[in-house]
């Protein structure tokens, strides 16, 4: 560990709750150099949906570079780009009945949030944006601004502004949208009209926080009556975690703008896009640019997990029977120990639960990684235990998981109140 005390930056985090070298990874799990293995339920943060070193991916990429096929071309036309592109639009957007174009961003999701606000900014000619409590959206200047997190937003330095914050669904008792349209209509209530609203469906680090079918529906439907674009961050909740490719799929709304990150590259390369409908592409060449704006080896990959996994619906029926298993635990500990914890939070594989406090859920995700699983919390106090296992997990591996999960809740019960009923 020396090297790293010596060479790494403080700012490091996930090291500090899961102190091994880590040597290889396959699948759902991971391996140090000892050779102790660990499951794996945190996935690269929802980057390895596809788990880890995927055979069939690892195959195309492994071709693609044997043939010394393009790894770097600025923003220029690629076969490797072209295949992309195809298998978006034949197996993602035509079935959805989606018409976007597709910008290519720098390669984090943070520089995908970014392009989005400033195309809503230069479309509109409007400086302000609206995002919702409990939001998270990157930590760059701009997607800070729309992140609710002060610990993230005190690592700023500087003044972030031009965003209005707005309640999310269900937070404090609060009718957000309520509050949202009676400020958008009045002269007097000191809001600027914005050029967009910034939202996470479901809100990843903010604690899996969902928002209705019928909450975004009316979310949409205010937009749209005050000449407002709406933006989905699907960079966490995309790709499947939700049981649909896009989040906001069972909601039946269409946004103005989607972006995309972690697992869109499929096998834990970088990528980002921004999905946006046709009449907004009013860039120029160049006006948002970065030198890795065009990621070949993720292209490649990419194509591939969109054929391999989602040319039929088999993969979402998988993604659902692994929820309603995870689902059925979650629900138990909450029956079983009403002293450790609130209720479940999220929706499909993007799920968890809600501890009384941040003790408790970090006393279980150390407890579960002295038992052999990688697991991490999230939420204001750190207060939700997520469960963000690859979604190519198989039930065998599910049930280790989960048993491994249910062992550390009956040790941290016995603990803290003396019995595991």
């Amino acid at each position: 560990m020396d090297i790293f005390k010596k060479q790494e930056s403080n700012v490091r985090s996930y090291s500090n709750s899961f102190p091994v070298i880590f040597r290889k990874a396959k699948g759902c799990w991971l391996e140090t150099e000892q050779g102790e293995r660990y499951l794996d339920f945190l996935a690269g943060a929802g980057s390895l949906n596809y788990g880890h070193n995927n055979s069939e991916l690892k195959q195309a990429l492994l071709e693609y570079i044997e043939m010394d096929g393009i790894t770097h071309g600025l923003d220029m036309h690629s076969e490797a780009k072209a295949s992309f592109l195809e298998a978006l639009d034949d197996l993602i957007l035509k079935p959805r009945n989606l018409e976007y174009k597709v910008q290519f961003t720098g390669p984090t999701g943070t520089n995908a949030v970014e392009a989005a606000l400033k195309l809503a900014k230069k479309v509109k000619a409007r400086s302000s944006i609206v995002a919702f409590t409990n939001g998270f959206h990157g930590c760059t200047a701009g997607a800070l601004a729309a992140t609710g997190n002060q610990h993230h937003r005190q690592g700023a330095g500087s003044p972030l502004n031009n965003v209005t914050r707005i309640p999310f669904e269900g937070y404090a008792g609060i009718d957000g949208l309520t509050l949202f349209e009676t400020m958008l209509n009045d002269n007097s209530a000191g809001m600027d009209k914005p050029a967009a609203v910034l939202i996470e469906t479901v809100q990843g680090e903010g604690g899996l926080n969902v928002a209705s079918n019928a909450w975004l529906q009316r979310l949409e439907k205010i937009c749209h009556s005050n000449d407002i674009l709406l933006i989905v961050d699907d960079i966490q909740a995309g790709c499947g975690r939700t049981g649909t490719f896009f989040s906001f799929e069972p909601s039946g709304i269409k946004p103005d703008m989607v972006t995309l990150s972690k697992s869109i590259g499929g096998y834990g390369l970088p990528m980002a896009v921004v999905l946006l409908k046709p009449e907004l592409d009013q860039w120029k060449p160049g006006e948002h640019n970065g030198t890795f704006r065009g990621n070949n080896h993720a292209f490649i990959t990419a194509a591939k997990a969109l054929e391999v996994y989602w040319s039929n619906d088999n993969f979402e029926q998988h993604i659902k029977r692994c929820s309603e298993k995870v689902d059925g635990v979650i629900q138990r500990c909450v029956s079983r120990f009403p002293e450790m914890f609130v209720q479940r939070k999220g929706r499909g594989m993007m799920i968890g639960i809600e501890c009384q406090n941040g003790q408790l859920s970090g006393d279980i995700a150390k407890t579960c990684f002295e038992k052999g699983m990688v697991i991490e919390t999230a939420g204001p106090n750190d207060e939700v235990v997520k469960f963000f296992c690859p979604l190519t997990i198989t039930n065998a591996e599910l049930d280790q998981g989960l048993t491994i999960f249910e062992d550390a809740v009956e040790a941290i019960a016995a603990k803290h109140f003396k019995k595991a009923s």
